[in-house]
């Protein structure tokens, strides 16, 4: 570290700009490889530990993060679940019963329910407080230099006013969709934007089931997860039109929000346990979008920065894994024998996986979700497919297995 014309100067091979799970799993990968990074963040540690986002982890992710030996409170404390259950009614108004895919049986494997933030909080605590490597919290005004080059840059204001430059040999963009990383060159943008969102709270209310459920019901779609052992998840389908008062979080009572719950979870022998939101109810919107290439110059772009899934398929962050799975194989194999094969092949590689989660989440979205009756999607037509879709789904094991295998996740580097 130097300083200069009021600049302090740093150098290390490999910037990571975000510190969410992408970038901070591919600063551990790098550091088991003895490759150095630095990790920008722009938010303070306490923010980003408590923010909640996904909950579900693919077996291949747990498996990475085993092997990464960051996984022992995942171990002690995460919720092995070994399927889903299916909800809905056989015919348009009659009574809901679950459809279970068991995907221990079906695929031998299954997810590990463990908040996003709970990961973020143990690749924190093994980077920081243990291992005492560099994690820069609070900058601002980031920005990134001479991506073409072989040397490329970063600078930032830190939280004291100071500012900093960053050489590097490789900056890794794992600052979400809303990052500088993803705007700093011209990609081609496949985008679908769906017509409604979740309506989302984490309730103080002890699980009444096992596993997820996922409820078809024809004022809307429903999920029931869980976060632990006393508290839940729920999710209510809203529409995403401005105009329609109930795409608004005012418009949505905390009675209102129990009762339109216990109607679209409702099914025979299921008792839904309420309780106080331990958050402000919130409305996350639907859509998917993949940036294409994910390489330009030094940049890699991994995670949110690339590429959006609805949630329905559960495959934000395990594809944000999967990506700096791709990338750190890359750099460590460029560090060990001088080839840029990796790096040739990194956007095309990631892409192929991040397609087919697209797809599955697509194909989860649109078999559970309410269309408008003005919509193809929504009309009589339509919602028979949906029904047909379903029933096929829960009766066909080769359908059951399809979904159960994309959804527990398909071996690293297989797609």
């Amino acid at each position: 570290m130097t300083r200069g014309s009021g600049v302090t100067e740093h150098r290390t091979r490999v910037g990571i700009v975000g510190a969410g799970p992408a970038g901070l799993v591919l600063a551990r990968l790098l550091a088991l490889a003895g490759i150095d990074s630095v990790v920008l963040e722009a938010r303070s540690r306490a923010y980003i530990e408590a923010r909640v986002r996904a909950g579900v982890l693919e077996a291949p992710t747990v498996e990475l993060l085993r092997e990464a030996g960051v996984a022992g409170r995942l171990d002690r404390e995460g919720m092995p679940h070994h399927g889903i259950a299916l909800r809905f009614s056989d015919e348009p108004g009659g009574p809901a019963a679950d459809h279970r895919i068991d995907f221990g049986e079906l695929v031998g494997s299954g997810i590990t329910v463990y908040g996003q933030q709970e990961v973020v909080k143990d690749l924190l605590a093994d980077r920081v407080d243990d291992a005492g490597l560099p994690v820069e919290f609070d900058v601002s005004g980031v920005a990134l230099h001479d991506l073409n080059s072989e040397t490329p840059s970063i600078t930032w204001t830190a939280a004291d006013g100071t500012e900093h430059r960053l050489r590097c040999d490789v900056v890794a963009g794992c600052d979400g969709f809303h990052g500088i990383s993803r705007t700093a060159y011209d990609q081609e943008i496949a985008e679908r934007v769906y017509p409604f969102g979740w309506l989302g709270v984490l309730a103080r209310a002890a699980p009444t089931t096992d596993e997820l459920v996922y409820a078809h019901h024809d004022r809307g779609f429903a999920l029931y997860s869980m976060r632990n052992p006393e508290v839940t998840r729920l999710y209510l389908q809203v529409p995403a039109d401005a105009r329609d008062p109930d795409s608004d979080v005012a418009a949505w009572s905390d009675r209102r929000i129990w009762d339109e719950l216990q109607t679209r979870l409702a099914c025979d022998g299921f008792t839904l346990n309420e309780g106080e939101f331990l958050e402000k109810p919130g409305v996350t919107p639907m859509r998917s979008m993949v940036a294409s290439p994910m390489r330009h110059g030094r940049l890699f772009l991994a995670g949110d920065a690339a590429h959006i899934v609805p949630p329905t398929g559960a495959k934000g962050m395990n594809l944000a894994i999967a990506d700096v799975r791709v990338l750190a194989e890359a750099i460590t194999d460029h560090y060990r024998t001088g080839s840029g094969t990796g790096f040739d092949a990194y956007s095309a590689t990631c892409l192929r996986r991040v397609w087919r989660a697209e797809h599955f989440s697509w194909f989860m979205t649109s078999m559970l979700h309410r269309f408008g009756p003005d919509t193809e999607a929504g009309d009589a037509f339509g919602t028979g497919l949906q029904r047909s879709q379903l029933r096929y789904t829960v009766t066909s094991r080769a359908a059951a297995t399809s979904l159960a295998e994309n959804y527990v996740g398909l071996p690293h580097g297989s797609c």
